[in-house]
């Protein structure tokens, strides 16, 4: 009996000692922010308090029952208040929690001190994507999901970062302060970057704040963390940490392109140059919901192709892509897409899969009768 109570001892020793050699495969990460090594050490002093408090009255309580086991003849004792040991077993756990109180309330503040940042970012959550303003620098772009549906399927081999991969990462400056706002245009989110030490809810109607300062240039991948929908599994957040001065040029690239992409509000497209640009929008936008092939997903997705409802009426398919269509699964994209993406990707629905109305829906036309106020 006592060689098969060492045994058992052993192998949970053995096995604690293999998990904790692992640590990276089952342990929380250390990270990348003076923030996330702090919440860090907090979880491993509490776990390691937790072991010692284990050990102590598992120990207690085996040798309890091997040492007076009644195969041997003992007899349980007949005692009631023990005033020593009453104030013990109170005192000492009131010690461990001040002492687990004092660091946790340090990291706390840590974590809620979201002043004086170097640079905002407003993170919106959508069905089922994330968009990224940099707030005063007129720079805002959608994050979507680059893995191929092919890959999703099963048609083609799963990549290293199957499902965690983003045609528009969020770049960010490595040793600035960058505090994170975060809303959501139609559930509930959850904005998660295990190295970050960030896991924040993005609540519609709501802003909440965080804050992140990246130590170490890289590329670190989350995803969201709320149940959010039929396509939660593929909203993934990918973080690209730079040196400042490769951001700095970054932004003034981003900024230069946004203003290039206002003027083309003004000009004329060819039905070719929005179909073109159409197709990206709806590739990366609208085909999770409606299908590649513009198939739909009946009821909540009705098709797009043979739709001849929506062809009839102009005024209506530009009015349900621009303010969404209350009570049903589609948004507003007016605050998602620029004029020029908004008259792209209608010029593409109203044309692709043999629709053919020959409409060219202009840019011009969007920004001065649909987006005026």
């Amino acid at each position: 009996m006592r060689k098969r109570l060492l045994w058992t001892a052993g192998g949970f020793a053995f096995a604690g000692l293999s998990g904790l050699a692992s640590a990276d495969g089952w342990n929380m990460p250390v990270g990348v922010t003076d923030v996330s090594r702090e919440i860090h050490s907090l979880h491993m002093i509490i776990f390691w308090i937790c072991v010692v408090i284990g050990v102590v009255v598992f120990g207690a309580m085996f040798y309890s029952l091997f040492r007076y086991r009644r195969s041997q003849g003992a007899e349980a004792s007949n005692f009631h208040e023990h005033t020593t040991v009453e104030v013990i077993w109170t005192v000492i756990p009131l010690l461990i929690l001040v002492g687990m109180a004092v660091p946790a309330t340090a990291t706390l503040k840590s974590m809620y001190d979201t002043t004086e940042a170097d640079l905002d970012v407003m993170v919106t959550g959508q069905q089922w994507r994330w968009r990224y303003e940099y707030l005063g620098e007129d720079v805002a772009f959608t994050s979507n999901l680059a893995t191929s549906r092919e890959q999703i399927a099963g048609e083609a081999a799963k990549g290293e970062d199957y499902l965690l991969e983003v045609d528009e990462p969020l770049v960010l400056p490595a040793g600035r302060k960058v505090r994170l706002l975060l809303t959501s245009d139609d559930v509930i989110h959850s904005w998660w970057v295990p190295d970050l030490a960030v896991k924040q809810d993005a609540v519609p109607g709501f802003v909440n704040e965080n804050w992140v300062r990246i130590n170490e240039p890289g590329i670190y991948r989350g995803q969201c963390a709320e149940l959010c929908g039929r396509d939660h599994a593929f909203m993934p957040v990918v973080v690209q940490a730079v040196e400042p001065e490769r951001f700095d040029a970054w932004l003034a690239q981003r900024k230069e392109a946004a203003a290039q992409e206002a003027l083309g509000v003004d000009r004329d497209w060819s039905l070719e140059a929005l179909m073109e640009r159409g197709e990206r929008v709806y590739g990366t936008i609208c085909a999770s919901c409606h299908q590649p092939d513009g198939s739909g997903s009946p009821p909540a997705f009705p098709a797009l192709a043979g739709n001849q409802a929506l062809l009839d009426e102009r005024d209506r398919h530009i009015d349900t892509v621009v303010n969404g269509v209350s009570g049903t699964a589609m948004p507003a994209f007016r605050s998602t897409l620029n004029p020029v993406e908004i008259a792209a990707v209608i010029t593409y629905e109203r044309n692709a899969w043999g629709n053919d109305t020959g409409d060219a829906v202009q840019p011009s036309t969007i920004a001065d009768e649909w987006l005026a106020d």
